[in-house]
């Protein structure tokens, strides 16, 4: 919270997919032993990414040196699963508290029960004090600090650095009462102050949110300071004296789109992080229902990898046990809450397949082997390219999976579609004691058609500088579907870096609808001391229909997969933001078209065109339902290859056509960036978008 555009336009943020669904893709596959595929497919790009393989240099120590936020605040805020409904209330607040101790999420490490908007009254008592809402807490917050207090938890209050907060019901902000308000939340036991950005009356951020630090420090009071400018400023500039975190972006929404954005935002800001100053990519979206558990384990790991604070955003009374499972992890928290203070820095990110590191107070390495795209992907480094030293061998923890095995150097999984295997590597004496790794993997296009042999090619590979023996694998498909080996599934041993390469036919029964369809590659062996390992993999194969001949419209063809910034893709109008349907005709520099896609960056749209088209062509540009706003950029991928693409664009530029050969292409796909500065009203639209074959 906020920008005033999403505080005040958006709905719940969603992802949307339909035909081959992406998120029936997503939520089928999780990360199992460590293993590899050649599922690859581009994602969308991140300019500038290819970072160093070393943790960058610390900047100095900061001037706030009080001994507080010395690892990221972990704790919970109200606002993304009430936003300023009636539920927020005292009951919640303390239902919080209670479940924090009940369901041990207090002992992995969660402190601050935190308030957000709407809590105050929309005015001021005669003295000028603030006034808690009497309706939604009626003992007021000085009780409710008391009671979660009572818990050896801590309390947390929002207001904003201007007149009024950023609800629309405009409730007092704090400028020009710093000191006054200061004082109440310290005599109330407030622990923790988010101070958000609207109504600021153009005056200087640097001077309002160094008011507000003077002020929390006149009292006397130890208060965690979180800067909510939302990066307008660069406050990783300036704000290490000032505050103990600051927002790097605007709003988080729970989307997969948008968690991406804001990732890629705040990764090339780890110099900045340190202990008592640390980037703030925003709160939590896990458990809220707009992404996969698989999403939502690539949205913890990657927040603890960057160092980021931890704020859980669901009401955990509605909460399932998947999500406490995600969200009470203690190793990945322990990545998270490591007092090095370091954030993770990015090693390669080509193709969407990233490798982020983070180093770690005992030397050893949190590595991150993150998915963006929709499919399956190998992801691969190395011991030496995550800043370890040289070793016989080293220990390669999976913190999701709770295994630990031996490498000779080599770190790499399958990653499924959206997924992230996270990893802690040491370089360890007693890598010895654990047994190989082993990675598995298929070769092959998982795109099929129904009643015709598909060929793929497992593959066992050991990483381990121990042998693996007595090695088998297995490849088992849905009901009905015809699955055999055509080679040896077998092998009696595997010596480090060995392989074992299995062919199989695949066959989907006649009819089969298109649709996306679960395969599980396992494999069994047992390592030098005769220990019995299992491992799995699960893949997708997607059932396709061969596309039509000649020229058609790509808004009235299935896709394979889609995901959006807000709201689903629409066909024919422009994206509304939120439900199917609510779009508008599109209309780009003022030219109204009566066909093509709407859609909200970030968007990633897939085709099945079988090798067997020629061109794409659209008219694209931003629509003009969103006024001045809006950069985007758009990109036209055959296969593997960025085969047409746009400048950034804006509102003020007419249409553009576009055009890309994809001669010989199996899957086309529509892309569409934020321009580089977050996916704030980035209305775009394929206008006339046409496929020819």
């Amino acid at each position: 919270m906020r920008h005033p555009h999403t505080r005040t336009t958006h709905t719940t943020g969603t992802t949307h997919t339909t035909g081959i669904t992406r998120r029936r893709v997503a939520g089928a596959l999780t990360a199992g032993l460590l293993c590899a595929a050649g599922l690859a497919a581009p994602a969308l790009a991140a300019p500038g990414l290819a970072a160093p393989a070393r943790t960058p240099a610390a900047p100095a120590a900061p001037a706030l040196a009080d001994g507080l936020a010395l690892t990221p605040p972990m704790g919970f805020n109200n606002w993304n699963s009430t936003h300023c409904r009636a539920e927020f209330d005292e009951s919640m607040v303390k239902g919080v508290a209670d479940l924090f101790v009940q369901k041990g999420l207090k002992d992995a490490g969660y402190q601050y029960v935190n308030l957000d908007d709407c809590w105050a009254l929309p005015d001021r008592d005669a003295n000028g004090k603030l006034v808690p809402d009497p309706a939604r807490f009626p003992h007021g917050i000085k009780a409710v600090a008391d009671y979660v207090h009572a818990k050896g938890l801590k309390l947390g209050i929002y207001t904003s650095a201007g007149t009024k907060t950023c609800n629309s019901a405009g409730f007092p902000g704090a400028l020009g009462h710093e000191y006054s308000d200061a004082r109440q939340f310290a005599d109330w036991g407030v622990d923790y102050l988010k101070y958000d950005n609207c109504n600021n009356q153009g005056v200087d951020a640097r001077q309002r949110y160094r008011t507000m630090r003077d002020a929390l420090k006149a009292t006397g009071r130890p208060i965690v300071y979180s800067i909510c400018e939302w990066g307008e400023n660069k406050p990783w500039q300036w704000a290490s004296d000032v505050g103990h975190l600051w927002r790097t972006t605007g709003d988080i929404s729970d989307s997969w789109s948008s968690m991406l954005s804001i990732l890629k935002q705040n990764l090339p800001l780890a110099p900045y992080a340190g202990p008592g100053h640390w980037n703030d990519p925003d709160m939590l979206e896990v458990g809220n229902g707009g992404m996969t558990d698989t999403e939502y384990r690539s949205h913890f790991s990657l927040w603890s990898v960057m160092a980021a604070p931890l704020l859980i955003g669901t009401d955990l009374r509605k909460a399932s046990q998947a999500t406490y499972d995600i969200l009470g992890d203690k190793e990945v928290i322990a990545v998270d809450q490591d007092p090095l203070g370091r954030q993770g820095v990015v090693v390669s990110s080509a193709g969407g397949r990233w490798v982020v590191a983070k180093e770690m107070k005992d030397g050893s390495r949190a590595v991150a082997l993150f998915n963006e795209s929709g499919t399956a992907q190998r992801i691969a480094t190395t011991a030496s390219a995550v800043g370890l030293p040289g070793a016989d061998g080293y220990t390669l923890r999976d913190l999701w999976q709770h295994r630990s095995y031996n490498t000779a150097g080599t770190i790499a999984a399958t990653v499924p579609a959206h997924g992230t295997v996270l990893l802690r590597v040491s370089a360890d004496p007693r890598w010895a004691a654990h047994p190989p790794a082993v990675e598995l993997g298929v070769d092959g296009s998982p795109l099929l058609e129904a009643a015709t042999p598909a060929a793929l090619t497992s593959t066992v590979t050991d990483l381990g500088r121990t042998a693996a023996r007595q090695v088998s694998v297995a490849l088992t498909g849905p009901a009905g579907w015809t699955v055999r080996a055509t080679s040896a599934t077998s092998a009696p041993a595997l010596a480090t870096g060995a392989t074992l390469r299995t062919g199989w036919q695949v066959t989907a029964p006649a009819g089969t609808p298109a649709g996306s369809y679960a395969l599980t590659l396992r494999t069994r062996y047992r390592s030098p001391s005769g220990t019995a390992v299992t491992g799995s993999v699960p893949l997708t194969a997607s059932v396709v229909m061969a596309p039509p001949a000649g020229t058609s419209y790509l808004g009235d063809l299935p896709w394979l997969s889609a995901s959006n910034g807000w709201g689903p893709v629409e066909r024919d109008t422009s994206n509304g933001e939120s439900a199917a349907g609510d779009g508008a005709p599109l209309t780009i520099g003022g030219t109204v078209y009566a066909k093509g896609l709407g859609v909200h960056a970030l968007s990633d749209l897939s085709f099945y065109t079988g090798k067997a088209c020629e061109k794409v062509t659209a008219d694209v540009g931003v629509d003009d339902e969103k006024g001045t706003k809006g950069t985007v950029a758009f990109e036209i991928w055959a296969d593997g290859t960025k085969a047409a693409a746009t400048g950034v664009l804006t509102n003020a530029l007419s249409a553009q056509p576009l055009s890309a050969d994809i001669s010989g292409a199996q899957v086309v796909r529509l892309v569409v960036t934020d321009g580089g500065d977050g996916i704030d009203s980035d209305h775009a639209d394929w206008a006339n978008a046409r496929l020819v074959c």
